[in-house]
């Protein structure tokens, strides 16, 4: 054994020995290919014991070694028997935060509320209601036409001749002395009053007045006064004659007793007229002071009805007929009346009273007309009488006449019929 050995064995045994008493995770060494293990540290606080005089808890493996001679704490803090505060996540205390040093309100846009069911049960309420009203008010309207197409008077009038371009409607008077208390001469039913309204597909509308006393042909009585057909064969004797003048067919046939006029115009609450000079007429009864009045029915009648005192006779009469005729309809179709129902309907009965109409003139047709009529008594119209040659031509058998110029009445009817007149002017006359 070579020296120093066993000296070395004893040395060795007693390091080994040593060893083996120190803990072993604490100097065994670890290989040098594998990290050392860091020492875990705890951070739980240490509970003293009730009693001070009991020793200190022995050190664990994952505690480091503490020195017996710590001394104990003064005083024990009380055990806490509550759970630990909870706390806002970190997101809700930056905003905490955020709002506490800015104290300015912030507005953020709001999404659109949906509107409550009480708001839509009040549109549902208020659209049950107007279509309530729109409901009344079409039974009301069409009670209305129902009862206006039961008032119409009807007659047979019409030729039932082949139509002609454009609207046609001939407007008579009838000179009926039934229920008037004036006296101007004239004898039997004959038409005071005769007009040709005419709106042609292309043109103004025109208004041409034929003088009563015109000398023409009548179908089956030869030449005599236009007037003269009424009494020979009523309205339809007088249509034939007129389409044979004119050479257009009469789509619609309107005629007024004498005593009408009186009845709408005191309907409508007068009507204003416009005279250039003063008048005292004993036949008609008119007594008038120069210039523009509102009239009542009566004076509006024999306003219509006064020749003898007037310089131009029938000339001057259609042209003061036509006045009449224009402000009664302009006074129908007045909002004033139409918006007014304690005005329109007396209107409506007087005039429906007043008036007889062609055999199938229904409610739209009678539209029709007054659509024509408002545009006749605009300033757009085409006004006046067919071509005359002489106011006073005797005729044996038949007494003074009006003779119509026959060379130039063809091309003047040719020119109403396919609106060749300029709107506004005055047309025919005295040559």
């Amino acid at each position: 054994m070579p020296p120093g050995y066993s000296q070395d064995v004893s040395n060795q045994d007693s390091g080994q020995s040593s060893e083996r008493d120190a803990p072993r995770s604490a100097n065994r060494p670890k290989p040098p290919s594998v990290p050392p293990k860091p020492k875990r540290v705890s951070t739980r606080i240490p509970v003293t014991p009730a009693n001070p005089q009991d020793e200190p808890v022995a050190p664990t493996r994952a505690m480091p070694p503490q020195a017996a001679s710590t001394p104990p704490m003064a005083s024990t803090p009380p055990r806490r028997t509550t759970p630990p505060p909870s706390y806002p996540p970190r997101q809700q205390a930056q905003a905490a935060g955020s709002q506490t040093a800015n104290p300015e309100p912030t507005y953020q846009q709001q999404a659109p509320v949906a509107a409550p069911p009480v708001r839509k049960r009040k549109k549902h309420r208020c659209c049950t209601a107007a279509l309530i009203i729109l409901l009344i008010l079409a039974v009301i309207f069409g009670g209305l036409l129902f009862w206006v197409q039961g008032q119409i008077q009807t007659v047979d009038a019409l030729s039932g001749e082949p139509d002609t371009p454009g609207s046609t409607t001939l407007i008579v008077g009838s000179d009926s002395r039934e229920g008037w208390e004036g006296d101007d001469g004239t004898e039997g039913a004959r038409t005071d009053t005769i007009m040709v309204m005419h709106a042609p597909e292309s043109g103004p509308v025109s208004l041409i007045s034929i003088p009563r006393d015109s000398y023409v042909a009548i179908p089956g009585y030869g030449s005599n006064k236009i007037n003269a057909a009424f009494s020979f064969g009523g309205p339809q004797l007088l249509v034939e004659t007129v389409e044979d003048l004119t050479g257009m067919t009469i789509d619609t046939y309107m005629e007024v007793g004498f005593t009408g006029v009186e009845e709408i115009v005191d309907a409508l609450g007068g009507v204003e007229l416009c005279l250039d000079y003063d008048v005292d007429d004993e036949k008609s009864g008119l007594v008038w002071e120069a210039g523009c009045h509102v009239v009542d029915g009566e004076t509006a009648l024999a306003f219509s009805r006064m020749r003898y005192s007037d310089p131009l006779g029938d000339i001057g009469r259609a042209e003061r007929q036509r006045q009449v005729v224009g402000a009664v309809a302009e006074g129908i179709l007045s909002p004033a009346t139409l918006l007014n129902p304690t005005k329109l309907l007396p209107v409506t009965s007087a005039t429906l009273d007043a008036f007889r109409v062609s055999e199938g003139t229904g409610v739209f047709d009678l539209m029709g007309v007054a659509l024509d009529m408002r545009g006749a008594l605009g300033g757009n119209a085409v006004t006046g009488t067919p071509p005359i040659t002489s106011l006073g031509y005797s005729v044996d058998g038949v007494g003074s006449t009006v003779l119509l110029t026959e060379e130039e009445l063809p091309q003047f009817w040719d020119d109403v019929e396919n609106g060749n007149f300029e709107a506004g002017e005055e047309v025919g006359g005295v040559e």
